[in-house]
């Protein structure tokens, strides 16, 4: 384990983390779902509902507060994707509503017979609103497929599928399925190079590892806070060049300065709240001088210990027979993948597994978890899916061991 990483401190900032259910701890292994938040997230919620709720543009005190807080979260967020630009940050409710408005605005650039490339890799979110997109312009849809052996892409994955009429190339960087990993920076220089504008699905990727927007060369980069110890809020990042030139379906008076011309309605001030205090938390686990070294420091920290644990869970699996892990199980390739680790188990219904786990207050998800594409390509949709174990930096050998027990005493039942 790293020397660097402290998990009983860690633990003892989230107030979740100790509770008990007749007398069983909670295990939280549904992270991919949703993260656990810490008391920075509470303390900036409620401070944000107690003494600053008010909408924003007026001359008294709650609502020039309410303003800073906007202000400063824009800024938190531009830090946390190393943004140039505080201008380049949208918030919205979600990653998926975030997603289905910004495909409605960038339709206004496509016309009937462009070719948009979606993934058989992702989560619905950044699927079905392009499928709807294309239904409603007459565009063209071609797939990059991922090879179910290495639940990888292949080199020529994107290659094969682009073309000049390639318009747009929606994919996520991590798979909340399989928990592959993807080359997006190599796969946004072909798509670039095409001419296609590059939307990039951070959800899964944001937890785990340090997101660098400037390096990566896409155009949209969004996540959700709730799944890196944040309240339910969704950030994107969007190339300000890109924002400034692109439609924002608004209401009349927002006007088009951005980042508000994408933003509709009066925004969760709170939520916004919460996602700063899940920036200061993250921040204690770096070091640098200012706060993007601080937080793209502080995903190596946890990253080490996240591997650590990731590859504790996955050899006990491995010792199961007729359990088949459905993505990367390499030691050496830890780094490839994210530490959701999904299974299927010969003669075992993914959902009668969850259910059992949650007998013995261990928290896992069972079926598609909206990723219907990657589950369909596997062959797995008609048998229930897969059950997924989603670890997080804070969860315990000792927790990955419960599982292992839990499961050892479900196949001597069966």
């Amino acid at each position: 384990m790293s020397a660097a990483f402290d998990v009983t401190s860690c633990r003892s900032q989230f107030p979740a983390l100790s509770i008990a259910d007749q007398g069983k701890a909670r295990i939280y292994f549904d992270n991919p779902a949703g993260t656990q938040v810490p008391q920075q997230v509470i303390d900036r919620t409620v401070d944000c509902l107690t003494a600053r709720n008010a909408n924003l543009g007026g001359y008294f005190k709650t609502t020039v507060e309410a303003g800073q807080l906007v202000d400063e979260a824009h800024q938190a967020c531009a830090d946390f994707y190393n943004a140039g630009s505080a201008a380049e940050i949208v918030f919205g409710q979600n990653m998926t509503s975030l997603t289905l408005h910004m495909s409605r605005c960038l339709g206004k650039r496509f016309k009937p017979g462009d070719e948009i490339v979606l993934s058989r890799m992702d989560h619905d979110a950044n699927v079905a609103p392009w499928l709807l997109l294309a239904e409603d312009l007459e565009l063209t849809v071609r797939w990059m497929d991922f090879d179910t052996e290495t639940y990888e892409f292949p080199d020529d994955a994107l290659s094969k599928v682009l073309s000049e009429k390639t318009k747009l190339l929606a994919m996520g960087m991590a798979s909340n399925c399989t928990g592959t990993v993807n080359d997006a920076k190599r796969f946004a220089a072909q798509a670039k190079a095409a001419g296609a504008i590059v939307y990039l699905d951070a959800v899964q990727f944001a937890p785990h590892y340090a997101i660098d927007v400037q390096d990566l060369g896409a155009d949209f980069v969004v996540s959700s806070a709730y799944k890196w110890f944040g309240p339910h809020q969704g950030i994107l990042w969007g190339r300000e060049a890109l924002l400034k030139d692109t439609f924002g379906y608004k209401v009349r008076p927002a006007g088009e300065e951005l980042p508000h011309k994408f933003e509709t309605g009066t925004l969760s001030h709170e939520g916004m709240a919460g996602t700063l205090g899940a920036i200061d938390y993250l921040e204690q686990f770096g070091t640098g001088a200012n706060r993007v070294q601080r937080v793209a420091s502080a995903w190596g920290t946890l990253a080490a210990y996240e591997h650590a644990i990731t590859q504790k869970l996955i050899d006990g699996l491995r010792s199961f027979k007729g359990l088949t892990i459905r993505g990367i199980t390499s030691a050496n390739a830890l780094h490839r993948r994210v530490p959701t680790v999904s299974f299927t188990l010969d003669g075992h219904h993914p959902e009668g597994l969850a259910k059992d786990f949650a007998k013995d207050n261990i928290f896992v998800w069972s079926g598609h978890n909206y990723a219907i594409e990657p589950v369909s390509r596997m062959g797995l949709m008609e048998k229930g899916g897969v059950l997924r174990v989603g670890l997080a930096h804070y969860n315990t050998e000792a927790e990955v061991d419960a599982l292992l027990s839990s499961l050892t005493r479900q196949i001597r039942s069966a």
